[in-house]
This record gives structure tokens, C-alpha cells and sequence, in this order.
């Protein structure tokens, strides 16, 4: 279960960014990262806290906040306001970009049609266990 602060940064995630707080909630039980935590991927990159923020937005993000990559790695890693802040930054790029919900949800973890598609039924499923959505039409 999301601890209080986790939740209050997601809700204020949700609000700045104009996303859906239920999707936030199923991306951050299908990710299940904890603040603090750096996961290795296959690809030398690292998938960074709660959220599991990929380091490939470190140098959009320190030029952004005008800061080191290292700096923003940590905030991103360890912070967990500006974990879920970034985590719905990402999705509202997405959603501008594709103008589907649903796309952005599988864009968030994969532009490959494949692995986004099954990605984007996870966090579905993630969103009817906590009974955040009743229906699979955003399948």
C-alpha cells in the first residue's frame, strides 16, 4: 500500500499535470519501485524510484531544472514528489503527443506496439484490482 506522502505527491502529480490520478495508481503498482531504488535494465540504463523514471530523461530533465544529471538522477531517485511530479510529466507528454490516453499509457513504458500494448493491460488490471475503473473499454 502507498504510504501517505507517496499518495499526496501523486495526487499533486495528478493535479499539475492535468492526468488521472487512477492512472498514476496503476502505473505505480505495475512499476512497484520503492524511493530510493535504481533497477539496472538490459540496456545500461536505470529505471529510478517509485514511478522507475528511466534515465534516459536525466539530460531533458537537469537542462530543464538547470542542474547536474547526477543531481537530477538523485530528486529523481530519491524524492518522491518529483518521482511522481516526472512520472506525470512523462504521461501528459505522452497524451499531447498521441492524444489517446491509452496510447500514452503503453507509451510510458514502450513505443514498441507490442510490449506497450501489454504494458498498458497491466496497469489496466493494476487499476480494476484497486477497484479505480470497472470496465476494460481503455483496453
Amino acid at each position: 500500500m502507498m504510504s501517505q506522502v507517496l499518495a499526496a505527491c501523486l495526487m499533486l502529480a495528478a493535479q499539475t499535470y492535468a492526468v488521472p490520478p487512477a492512472v498514476l495508481v496503476g502505473i505505480y503498482q505495475v512499476e512497484g519501485g520503492k524511493v530510493g531504488q535504481a533497477v539496472r535494465n538490459t540496456n545500461d540504463t536505470y529505471d529510478l524510484g517509485p514511478m522507475q523514471i528511466n534515465t534516459v530523461w536525466m539530460p531533458e530533465l537537469a537542462e530543464e531544472w538547470n542542474v547536474s544529471e547526477a543531481t537530477a538522477k538523485r530528486w529523481v531517485r530519491d524524492d518522491p514528489c518529483t518521482n511522481m511530479g516526472v512520472a506525470a510529466w512523462i504521461l501528459r507528454g505522452h497524451i499531447e503527443e498521441t492524444k489517446s490516453l491509452s496510447r500514452a499509457i503503453a507509451h510510458y513504458h514502450s513505443r514498441t506496439p507490442h510490449i506497450g500494448s501489454r504494458y498498458k493491460k497491466k496497469v489496466v488490471t493494476a487499476m480494476q484490482r484497486k477497484g479505480l475503473i470497472k470496465d476494460s473499454s481503455t483496453r
